[in-house]
């Protein structure tokens, strides 16, 4: 996906988010978390300041949330911490990038272990 796709892509879902938040009839829900569709699945983790990562996958894939929250991580010190960064701009961060490729490697590695 090029950037357009990406901005699409959040701002579709930001919106499914939101009103799933005000139609769910649990108190206290957070929003979609999961969509499963028949080709991919794709997560969602949304962090207390709002900010949404998203990871998309072979449907059934499991300890995308354990992924999800190493990439958060891996965002707070790599890209909050970075003084060129602005905030709802596309990440532009190369030791982010770097680790955030190992963490995915990581992952793919341990699930085919498994």
């Amino acid at each position: 996906m090029d950037t357009n796709d990406s901005l699409r892509v959040a701002s579709l879902w930001h919106s499914m988010h939101a009103i799933s938040q005000q139609l769910s009839p649990t108190v206290g829900c957070s929003g979609i978390e999961l969509l499963e569709a028949d080709t991919f699945d794709l997560h969602c983790f949304q962090s207390l300041t709002g900010t949404k990562f998203f990871v998309v996958c072979e449907p059934g894939t499991q300890h995308m949330e354990v992924l999800l929250t190493v990439i958060y991580e891996l965002y707070t010190d790599y890209v909050l911490k970075n003084p060129f960064y602005e905030m709802e701009m596309p990440i532009r961060c190369e030791l982010f990038d770097i680790n955030l490729t190992q963490a995915i490697q990581k992952d793919r590695v341990a699930l085919l272990g498994r």
